[in-house]
């Protein structure tokens, strides 16, 4: 029995459990399943219930509960021994004074360099800080978000590029990738959003170098379904790419849309489910 948590996929059985955890019902539908499948936002409750007693999962969210957030990615790239930027994380303002004994000692890093919090995409919460009267202001602000109970946060190297990422879409077997490409010089990052383009065709060596390094992300972590966002360093040429984040709820744009997400996605799980032999 195949049973499905995803609202566009059809299985042998189907469940909704968006915006709750999941109770004895799901427990015993995912008892009796042979594989099960889960939506794309589900909760660690319902991954942890279906791992935990069905052999056949999709996707596998192993890697996304084990090193969460921006922090526990940074944690997931040297453990793995990925490339990443060089970053110092903090779990709240007290941890980075006591770490840093900020502002009577030099930080480690000179400016400009990247401050992240530990949540939020699309760029908003990811600021170049160029000056100690930016990094003053951000501080001021992880105060505010602090008081409403949001903590953490990491200090990365700046890494000078051409004003561009290579996203990477993990769809089971499946690797979609194309360059965010930002037009405005003095505007940073390359989230769309922020005014970013889409650029499928340039540099096909070099997104294949940067889908082989993906590949071996996956290798090591049993990730299938994700937007992988990498960096190429200006002076390095087709050198290797350096992993910024894993996106496990990602935008569909540079993939035609939802439409054609919901295909692929569609299309991948039904060649899981032939490889298990269901």
């Amino acid at each position: 029995m195949i049973l499905s948590f995803h609202p566009i996929i059809v299985a042998d059985k189907n469940i909704l459990c968006a915006g709750r955890d999941p109770g004895n019902d799901e427990l015993n539908a995912i008892k009796q399943a042979d594989a099960v499948i889960l939506p794309q936002g589900c909760r660690q409750t319902l991954f942890d219930m279906a791992a935990s007693h069905c052999p056949h999962v999709f996707p596998d969210y192993h890697a996304k509960f084990r090193f969460p957030d921006k922090i526990g990615q940074a944690g997931l790239f040297t453990h793995f021994d990925l490339p990443c930027p060089r970053t110092e994380t903090f779990t709240s303002l007290d941890d980075f004074f006591h770490k840093t004994g900020h502002p009577d000692h030099v930080l480690n890093f000179v400016f400009p360099f990247v401050f992240k919090f530990d949540w939020g995409g699309e760029g908003d919460t990811v600021i170049r800080i160029d000056s100690l009267t930016d990094f003053d202001k951000v501080l001021e602000k992880t105060a505010v978000c602090e008081r409403t109970g949001q903590f953490g946060f990491l200090i990365q190297e700046f890494i000078q590029t051409d004003n561009r990422s290579l996203r990477v879409a993990v769809i089971g077997q499946q690797r979609i990738s194309y360059w965010r490409t930002q037009p405005d010089p003095n505007q940073f990052g390359t989230a769309l959003s922020k005014g970013a383009e889409i650029d499928m065709d340039s540099d096909q060596a070099v997104q294949d170098s940067g889908i082989k390094w993906v590949d071996r992300l996956c290798e090591k972590t049993g990730i299938n379904l994700a937007g992988i966002d990498l960096i190429f360093p200006q002076t390095s040429g087709s050198a290797d790419p350096v992993f910024l984040e894993i996106n496990y709820f990602f935008g569909r744009k540079g993939l035609g849309g939802s439409e054609k997400f919901y295909e692929l996605i569609q299309s991948e799980v039904k060649n899981w489910l032939n490889v298990l032999g269901f």
